[in-house]
C-alpha cells in the first residue's frame, strides 16, 4: 500500500464514527467501497445493537451544576443522596455505599458495577481526561447491557478536573438527573472474501468504530489500512487457504462486532483456521507487539520469523482486548498485532487520537510484516498452528469474558 493512499484514507475517515451511528455506517461503506477498487467484492452484514438518545443529564453537587454527560442505556431516573467517593474496592469502602451516589476511579466494569449494586448504591459518578490537560472533555459512555443485566441505576460521567474539586471541597450531596429514549439500533461488519484452493479460511479483522471523542486515526483505523494493505498483496496471486477480512462495527462498545459474526457463522467456525486481528499499528512512536491466544509454538515461530526479516516485535502468549477475543473463546487460533505508543506520545480513546501520531511509512512497514507472515500461513500445505486453545488460555478468556472474577 502506498504513502498517497495510506493519508488518503486517514483523511477521508478523520471523524467520530460511534458504533451504531450514521458516521459508523458511512464507515462501513466507505470501506466496502475501499474493497472494490482493489477488484474483490465486499458486503455489509447488519446486526443489532442497543442505542439511546439523551434528552437531559444533569449533575449536581451540593447544588451546584457540575458538566457532565448522562450514561446511555442507563435508564431514565432523578435520584438525589449523599455523595461519596470509592477509593478503593475492598469490603470497608464498599459497605460505606449504600443508599449514595457513588464516585469510582477509571472504568465501569462488570464486577464494579456488580459491587455498587451489591452493596446498595442509587447512582454512579465516572470521570476521565487528565487532571495536567488543557481541555474539560468529556467521554460518552454507556452501561453496557452485559454489565447492567436489566439492573440500571442512573449514571454520569464527568472530567478528572471537576472529580478532584468534588473531592477538595469535601462534597456531601449529589443529585443526578437522567432523561433518555431507549431503543434498537443496527452495527455493521464488512465482509470481503478472497476464495483460496482449499475451504478452509484464515480471517483477519479491524475494527473500524470509534469513541465519542475520537477520530480513531491510531485506534483502529490503522488497523482497517491494515487489512486492505494484506488484501492488495493478494490480489490476483494464488494462495491455498481462503482469505475473509472482516472490518468489525462496534468494538469499543464491548467487541460486539466480531462476537456478532462468530454467533452468526458459528456452522463456519470448523473450517477457520486462523484468526489475524490488526488494532493499533504504524503510529510514530512504540513497538511492535503480537499477542497470541493459542499454543507457545506460534510464540516461537513468530520470534524466529522477525528475526528472519529483521523486524523488531515482542511476542507473547496472552489474551488481547480486541477482536480476536471471541474467535479465541470459540476455539479458532488467534492473535492480535499492535504497535503500542508510550502514552506520553500517543493515547486513544481521548479527542488526541488523530492523524498526528500516525506515519505513513510505518503504516507501510508494519502491513509488510503482517502480510509476510499471513503469506506463510495462507500457503502453507497446512496451517501449523493447533487448533487447541491452551487452559492457561482459556482461564484468561473466563477472565476476560466475566465468566470467573479475576482474583484481585
Amino acid at each position: 500500500m502506498d504513502i498517497q493512499k495510506i493519508n488518503r484514507i486517514l483523511e477521508d475517515t478523520a471523524y467520530v464514527r460511534m458504533g451504531g451511528s450514521a458516521e459508523e455506517l458511512k464507515t462501513a461503506e466507505y470501506l466496502k467501497g475501499c474493497c472494490e477498487k482493489l477488484g474483490a467484492q465486499a458486503h455489509l452484514e447488519a446486526f443489532e445493537v442497543d442505542m439511546a438518545t439523551i434528552q437531559e443529564a444533569v449533575f449536581e453537587a451540593d447544588g451546584v451544576s457540575v458538566p457532565c454527560k448522562g450514561y446511555r442505556c442507563a435508564g431514565s431516573s432523578e435520584v438525589e443522596a449523599p455523595f461519596y467517593y470509592l477509593r478503593s474496592n475492598d469490603k470497608v469502602a464498599l459497605s460505606q455505599c449504600k443508599g449514595k451516589i457513588v464516585m469510582i476511579d477509571g472504568y465501569l466494569g462488570y464486577w464494579m458495577y456488580r459491587d455498587l449494586l451489591e452493596n446498595g448504591a442509587v447512582g454512579f459518578v465516572t470521570y476521565d481526561g487528565n487532571a495536567n490537560y488543557a481541555d474539560r472533555d468529556i467521554d460518552q459512555r454507556e452501561l453496557r447491557t452485559y454489565i447492567s443485566k436489566g439492573e440500571k441505576i442512573p449514571g454520569v460521567n464527568i472530567n478528572a478536573k471537576d472529580a478532584i474539586a468534588l473531592v477538595e471541597k469535601g462534597v456531601q450531596t449529589a443529585k443526578i438527573t437522567l432523561k433518555q429514549d431507549e431503543y434498537k439500533g443496527q452495527s455493521h461488519n464488512v465482509v470481503m472474501d478472497l476464495p483460496g484452493e482449499t475451504d478452509e479460511w484464515i480471517v483477519l479483522t479491524a475494527h473500524y468504530d470509534s469513541t465519542s471523542l475520537s477520530e480513531g486515526a491510531y485506534d483502529n483505523m490503522s488497523g482497517c489500512l491494515g487489512l486492505l494493505g494484506v488484501a492488495e498483496h493478494f490480489i490476483g496471486q494464488p494462495h491455498r487457504y481462503g482469505l475473509r477480512f472482516v472490518f468489525c462495527g462496534s468494538e469499543e462498545r464491548g467487541l460486539l462486532g466480531s462476537k456478532a459474526y462468530v454467533a452468526a457463522h458459528e456452522s463456519e467456525l470448523p473450517k477457520m483456521a486462523l484468526n489475524i486481528n490488526l488494532d493499533m499499528i504504524g503510529c510514530i512512536m512504540g513497538k511492535f507487539i503480537s499477542c497470541c491466544n493459542t499454543e507457545e509454538k506460534l510464540v516461537n515461530y513468530i520470534d524466529y520469523m522477525s528475526s528472519e526479516l529483521g523486524f523488531s516485535i515482542k511476542t507473547r502468549q496472552d489474551v488481547y482486548s480486541s477482536d480476536s477475543t471471541p474467535f479465541a473463546d470459540k476455539g479458532v487460533p488467534a492473535l492480535s498485532f499492535a504497535r503500542i505508543a508510550p502514552q506520553n506520545t500517543a493515547t486513544i480513546h481521548n479527542s488526541y487520537d488523530t492523524r498526528k501520531v500516525m506515519k505513513a511509512e510505518q503504516v507501510a512497514e508494519d502491513v509488510a510484516f503482517i502480510a509476510a507472515f499471513t503469506d506463510r500461513m495462507a500457503n502453507a500445505k497446512l496451517c501449523p498452528v493447533s487448533r487447541e486453545i491452551p487452559d492457561n488460555v482459556k482461564e484468561k478468556l473466563d477472565f476476560y469474558l466475566l465468566r470467573k472474577r479475576k482474583p484481585e
